[in-house]
């Protein structure tokens, strides 16, 4: 029997929960052809959300391509004309003889290379001479807007890990680049989005930088407590097994309603359910999930300052004042320009969450361990 919970890859169908509200205004803003920048931390759905909009809209709208690119390998300006040319190529053309010929149609002063392995649908890329793409960059930006031109379509790009960008030499400039070419483009719709919200903040809200209200920017929630008390409870009837509605809501508040946790923490529970789930089996299947996890959430800890552990204490203690004096002397805190750089860090290594004044673990399992285990509370 398969598990009927899916975690660590795009919800589709069945699977695909919640969302209407958000699914709608992206399928809109796509038809509509208005940029969309969605923002929430790592495995909160956007990816889910956007493929779930592109599947939909390839229905309704044949005219709409998408063209899906993911950063997180792109470390570099030359990888991400590269990846962004192939990627445009290989999506608006049916087989790879025509990628080649239109590799070569669509440049005119830049002499693409193309290289295939044994198996050319996935083997195949695009690369250039760095010192004439230097010359003709905007050449490539252009691509989708020339395509779309040509083939009379209109094309969407999402744009996956899109705050890496950020990282490049000369970001700045990159970022300018690609907003001055892109927003001419009448054709081309783009959706960018990441899992590094203070990063994407930067890029998007902050009033200096270039792609400063590109588009309508969608924050994510995470998906409310109801849904997820139907959905566990479906899930468990299509394979035979029951749960109730009460502690199918306590799997989901455990996790607190995070998508990648509920999931897992849903299937883990399943599997240890033989018919009837139990309070029991729900506390046996987090112990379990906590000593399974131990030696990785140890591994974090010991790349923390005493400081920053101190910090997370006081954060799984309900303290929301940090930098008062009590709070600075009673978790050993240092001073209150110290509680700036420890939430920082702590943000850079993707353990807390940092959004106006909330402050909250990214990962449910990890304070739950770092509660229960390390300080040894309940």
């Amino acid at each position: 029997m398969e598990a009927p919970f899916i975690f660590g890859k795009l919800a589709e169908g069945k699977n695909f929960i919640n969302r209407e509200k958000d699914l709608e205004n992206l399928k809109l803003n796509f038809k509509s052809g208005i940029n969309t920048i969605l923002i929430s931390p790592r495995r909160w759905g956007k990816s889910s959300l956007v493929n779930q909009a592109a599947e939909q809209l390839k229905t309704e709208n044949p005219e709409l391509h998408f063209c899906f690119i993911d950063l997180f390998n792109i470390r570099s300006e030359e990888d991400f004309y590269e990846d962004f040319a192939t990627k445009l190529i290989k999506v608006t053309s049916t087989k790879w003889e025509e990628w080649i010929k239109n590799g070569k149609k669509f440049f005119s002063n830049l002499i693409p290379r193309f290289n295939m392995g044994l198996d050319p649908v996935h083997d195949f890329k695009i690369t250039f001479d760095w010192k004439e793409l230097k010359k003709s960059q905007d050449e490539i930006l252009e691509l989708p807007q020339s395509i779309s031109i040509a083939k009379k379509i209109r094309i969407v790009v999402c744009i996956d890990e899109f705050q890496n960008i950020a990282q490049f030499d000369q970001s700045l400039a990159f970022q300018k680049k690609l907003r001055s070419v892109w927003q001419r483009h009448q054709k081309v719709t783009y959706c960018l989005y990441g899992s590094k919200r203070h990063m994407l903040a930067e890029i998007f809200e902050n009033k200096s930088m270039p792609f400063y209200k590109f588009g309508e920017t969608r924050f994510l929630n995470k998906i409310t407590e109801h849904y997820w008390i139907e959905y566990i409870s479906r899930q468990f009837s299509s394979t035979g097994k029951l749960i109730s509605n009460e502690l199918s809501a306590e799997i989901a508040a455990m996790m607190e309603n995070h998508p990648y946790f509920v999931q897992m923490f849903a299937k883990n529970v399943w599997q240890n359910t033989d018919k009837k789930c139990s309070s029991e089996i729900i506390a046996f299947t987090l112990q379990e999930l906590l000593i399974q996890n131990s030696l990785m959430f140890q591994r974090e800890l010991d790349n923390l300052t005493n400081k920053q552990i101190n910090f997370l204490k006081a954060l799984t203690e309900g303290v929301l004042k940090f930098s008062t004096k009590e709070t600075l002397t009673n978790y050993d805190l240092g001073t209150q320009g110290n509680i700036t750089r420890i939430k920082s860090s702590l943000e850079n290594s993707e353990i807390i969450d940092l959004w106006g004044d909330k402050i909250e673990f990214i990962d449910p399992l990890f304070r739950l361990w770092f509660t229960e285990i390390y300080l040894n509370k309940k």
